[in-house]
């Protein structure tokens, strides 16, 4: 980093209930771009997630290890005051189609709004992930079907594991 310039962090926020392979692609790729990317887990009380937070902040660092410019964090609460609160300038969002879009702007402006010094930037997946989503996981793990095309190889136990409880 030079002298005098600012550090340029992004946050990457998502419930990533389970991580999956679009997931790690879109944290690899957000981390090229930055100095720093804050991987930010969403606690919302109002849904029924698979996994706690803490279980979902442990398979993040796992799974991403390798990337050495991040952080892994849970917030509560505006996505926008925590960026604030992390000193991010930048929120990155990952768009798999054009209905996407749509909603991804109305959020990415509404925050233009409330915080002018936070811009939204958008990457698009990568082709073979564009179909996949952590509702998709859930649902094929749910029945028992092949999930390994999905998520890395060290989750696949732990999300049967949930479904076996139930």
């Amino acid at each position: 980093m030079q002298r005098g310039k600012q550090m340029k962090r992004a946050i990457y926020p998502g419930s990533f209930d389970p991580v999956t392979f679009g997931h790690i692609d879109m944290i690899e790729r957000s981390a090229k771009i930055v100095d720093e990317l804050v991987v930010a887990i969403l606690v919302n009380s109002a849904k029924n997630p698979l996994f706690s937070v803490e279980e979902r902040v442990s398979m993040l660092g796992e799974i991403t290890g390798h990337v050495p410019n991040i952080r892994i964090m849970s917030f509560h609460g505006l996505l926008i005051d925590f960026a604030q609160e992390v000193d991010a300038s930048i929120i990155v969002r990952g768009l798999r189609a054009v209905t996407d879009f749509e909603y991804e702007l109305q959020i990415a402006q509404t925050n233009r709004i409330v915080n002018d010094r936070i811009d939204t930037v958008f990457l698009t997946t990568s082709l073979e992930y564009a179909y996949l989503s952590s509702t998709i996981v859930k649902e094929v793990a749910s029945y028992g079907g092949d999930i390994s095309h999905f998520v890395p190889e060290q989750l696949i136990d732990r999300i049967y594991a949930k479904f076996s409880r139930k």
